[in-house]
């Protein structure tokens, strides 16, 4: 990768060891260009990282989907993509991609830019145009139909960040998005080991999928549980412990308040589109006035949080709140667990091993079946 200044354009140069369709669009709020290339697999070495330059002040890669790797470049400020074409091997040189970039004041970037994101800007050599599948908007159906009586009850599974966003990278390296999908495969496994439940993974692998389209795997699964998993960090190392957090707009303190704001981010960085949202989205959050989806979350909570106590450490304020955008399916009672700091190196070391996330998931498993008996009684009167 390299960056260069012509004229009044910044030009990005990616080594490709093939020709390959590709495509190429920009976001707003904050600055971005997104690079997408099927079945594409990152080799950079350290040495040919890129280095910053022009408008370009920063990037990241990562699986966008299955088949699709994302490559999203901040930007110092607004620009349009002027050209974006391939060119075939010459001299010492093999395939590349190039993207020109030329800055625009923020009236034409608004002008310009959702003409430019229609174009297909990908093109193979024969002249044939691309046509990749747009995964940055989930449509979100509400549920197919009601829980039949005896069939399994259906629990959610969140594996946290993936693919382009890794989450928070611990004091020794370890990334959020591999301990979130470890664990969140070994609670499956518990869970499915009971005979009782229906699990659904909202991620099988390390790719992104955007906070509404989590949602959206939840009710078009008939979830009656979701369980979202992190593992964050925080400035002072020496805090550590589990915590669980629903749904409110108003946050129970500084801290939970940061942290919402931090996890609402997340599809910023995956190059997610937020500028539009579908009616089904704009429902959600008028829907979110059903408490009782709410009073349900916060049920769970409470027996997760005895059941977590009494295998490892926790928070001194264990039960948290904040306005987190995975947890407001209206429908699906929803908590998010953080599983213990990676800025400190004991919760750490403690995630990284198996026989601790079997024991959090023990704990979840006995909450879950708990929480079950107790709705199951309830309705029952």
């Amino acid at each position: 990768m390299r960056v260069g200044q012509h004229a009044e354009l910044t030009r990005f140069v990616l080594d490709l060891s093939r020709a390959s369709d590709f495509r190429v669009f920009t976001l707003s709020g904050p600055y971005r260009v997104v690079i997408d290339l099927p079945h594409g697999a990152w080799k950079v070495r350290a040495s040919a990282g890129l280095r910053p330059g022009g408008l370009i002040s920063a990037y990241r890669h990562g699986q966008f989907s299955k088949g699709q790797m994302r490559l999203v470049l901040d930007l110092a400020g607004a620009a349009v993509v002027r050209k974006a074409f391939l060119l075939p091997p010459g001299g010492s040189s093999g395939h590349r991609l190039v993207v020109d970039l030329q800055p625009v004041s923020a009236d034409t970037y608004r002008a310009e830019a959702a003409r430019q994101n229609r174009i297909s800007w990908s093109k193979l050599q024969g002249g044939a145009t691309a046509k990749m599948p747009d995964t940055t908007r989930a449509r979100v159906p509400m549920r197919l139909k009601p829980r039949l009586r005896g069939s399994k009850r259906v629990v959610v599974i969140d594996a946290g960040h993936g693919g382009v966003d890794p989450g928070t990278i611990g004091v020794g390296g370890t990334r959020e998005k591999d301990i979130t999908l470890k664990m969140a495969r070994e609670l499956r496994r518990q869970l499915e080991k009971t005979g009782r439940y229906s699990v659904v993974m909202t991620r099988e692998g390390d790719y992104v999928l955007p906070l509404r389209g989590r949602i959206a795997v939840a009710r078009r699964a008939g979830g009656e549980l979701f369980l979202s998993l992190h593992a964050d960090s925080i400035r002072n190392r020496r805090t550590r412990g589990a915590s669980v957090y629903t749904l409110s707009e108003t946050a129970s303190d500084k801290e939970a308040a940061a942290l919402a704001a931090k996890e609402n981010k997340a599809d910023i960085i995956a190059g997610v589109d937020l500028n539009t949202q579908d009616q089904d989205v704009a429902n959600i959050l008028i829907d979110l006035a059903q408490r009782e989806t709410m009073n349900l979350s916060a049920r769970f909570a409470s027996l997760l949080i005895e059941e977590l106590g009494r295998d490892v450490r926790l928070l001194r304020r264990t039960h948290r709140f904040a306005g987190f955008a995975v947890l407001k399916a209206p429908d699906v009672a929803s908590v998010l667990v953080e599983m213990g700091y990676l800025s400190n190196r004991s919760d750490e070391r403690l995630l990284r091993l198996a026989s601790h996330r079997a024991k959090l998931a023990r704990a979840m498993v006995r909450a879950v079946n708990r929480y079950f008996a107790l709705t199951d009684r309830l309705s029952r009167g």
